[in-house]
């Protein structure tokens, strides 16, 4: 597997792989944010992605490579050629399992999820519902990835990572892609910061197109491993994460993925879980579904505005929609 940084040309070649397979989810005018914040202010709407998220993009790059393009695909993904594969595997707090999950089934494939053991029901069910085996394990990505590290071996199977691989992060570009396509004007993209996959991506095709617009990185103050490491200069860790934003509980970024993000994004702006609550809000107020790691890139749009740095036309990315009943009925309460 190339370690060098993901380019424009592999974002071309992912939006390929996935045509067809994925939507090309729509990016609507947020009016009654436009009209409080006092600029334009678009939502990229992965929440109505295939399966409820930004995920299905990377997962399908990352499969359709492994199962359809032989030798040159299997060398992508560090396959030997001499390897028997017999299914795919990932760990996963919800989203990119559900992803994978629905990428195998598309060709036909075994695929095992490990999931944390507070995992949101909805999300279990979804995964389960794409024909994948659920497993349970710890609470931090790390120990969900090591564990399905440990069955990928014993088993034979492809382990597919959330977010840390050139194929995974291309296959995230394509929504940066499709924005520049959509908003050719845009001038600030506030994207949702986990592992690192979707703004690496995102970030990759902005800048690739529009160097002068900014890419800005929404992360929970609850989950500030990316804005640490920032400040670090190196990767930091920073264990179990309690944000209601469950999508974005990575203890660390990427090893593949951070570089990226010192390279191509401007900012990551921290946002509290009050703020992220009430973003949660505004979607809905739009009429739109979202969870509240979708939100984050709302409440940092808004937190931009109130510190006087918001410039418009401005786009969030609304990661995923796949939000349990408790955290709607707590959110309208």
């Amino acid at each position: 597997m190339s370690l060098r940084p993901i380019e424009w040309d592999d974002i071309v070649r992912a939006e390929q792989r996935i045509r067809g397979k994925v939507a090309k989810t729509p990016l609507v005018k947020a009016h009654r944010l436009s009209e409080r914040l006092g600029q334009e202010v678009y939502l990229k709407c992965e929440n109505l992605q295939v399966t409820g998220s930004f995920k299905a993009r990377g997962a399908t790059n990352f499969v359709q490579a492994l199962a359809t393009e032989g030798d040159e695909g299997r060398q992508l993904i560090g396959v030997t050629a001499d390897r028997s594969v017999q299914g795919v595997i990932t760990g996963s707090s919800g989203n990119h399992g559900q992803a994978v999950a629905y990428a195998a089934q598309q060709v036909g494939l075994p695929c095992v999820v490990v999931v944390p053991e507070d995992v949101i029901g909805v999300k279990e069910q979804a995964i389960r519902g794409f024909g994948a085996e659920v497993v349970r394990c710890g609470r931090t990505s790390s120990e969900r990835i090591a564990k399905a590290e440990e069955i990928a071996e014993a088993r034979g199977y492809v382990f597919v990572p959330p977010y840390d691989h050139p194929l995974v992060a291309a296959g995230q570009g394509t929504a940066g892609l499709e924005i520049l396509q959509q908003r050719p004007d845009v001038r600030m993209v506030f994207v949702p910061v986990g592992g690192g996959g979707l703004i690496s991506g995102v970030s990759t095709a902005v800048k690739s197109r529009l160097p002068g617009s900014q890419v800005v990185g929404a992360e929970p103050e609850l989950a500030n491993d990316t804005y640490l490491s920032l400040e670090a200069g190196k990767v930091v860790d920073i264990g179990v994460s309690t944000t209601v934003a469950d999508g974005l509980r990575s203890n660390h970024p990427g090893q593949y993925t951070f570089p990226i993000v010192q390279k191509r994004v401007d900012r990551v702006t921290l946002v509290s879980e009050a703020a992220i609550w009430s973003a949660l809000r505004d979607v809905l107020a739009e009429k739109l579904l979202a969870e509240p790691s979708g939100a984050t890139s709302v409440a940092a749009a808004v937190r931009a505005a109130a510190e006087g740095w918001l410039e418009g036309p401005a786009v969030c990315v609304i990661s995923g929609g796949n939000a349990a009943a408790e955290v709607l009925v707590e959110a309208l309460a």
